[in-house]
């Protein structure tokens, strides 16, 4: 047998989304990151906000942590509420088993940017769509 048939896929967390989470202030910021390890769970998963570990002790409140180990993997949960502009930043979710997983989190005060958009049920496009449907068999009537 050769080393690459040992060979097993290294331990690694993922946070689900984009790796840009936009929130408006106020709002929650929810994180939610998976782990792929089977056979042994992490012991423990950390959270990091920029380079000071998430503190759910802090006098600023409103953090809650939710981890849930089940045959699948690893799954932990951090929710901010009230997002204010200081909960802006890198956060890092580290598993004490498996390489760590980052996302950015930029918290807005006015305006969602287009970034914030999803596709689907809003938006410019599907009205021009159906605009030039409209249009469309409107005409083939005539």
């Amino acid at each position: 047998m050769t080393k690459a048939q040992f060979a097993v896929e290294a331990a690694q967390a993922k946070i689900l989304g984009p790796e840009d989470v936009y929130v408006k202030k106020g709002s929650t910021i929810s994180l939610t990151c998976t782990v792929n390890v089977q056979s042994t769970p992490p012991s423990s998963v950390t959270w990091h906000h920029g380079s000071s570990i998430v503190d759910f002790d802090s006098p600023r409140g409103g953090v809650s942590l939710e981890t849930e180990k089940t045959e699948s993997g690893t799954t932990s949960k951090l929710l901010v509420t009230q997002a204010r502009s200081s909960d802006s930043g890198n956060y890092t979710c580290i598993p004490s088993n498996a390489n760590p997983a980052s996302v950015m989190v930029h918290v807005l005060n006015g305006e969602h940017p287009a970034a914030m958009q999803h596709g689907g049920s809003c938006g410019v496009a599907p009205t021009i769509l159906l605009a030039t449907l409209t249009l469309l068999v409107s005409n083939l009537l005539r």
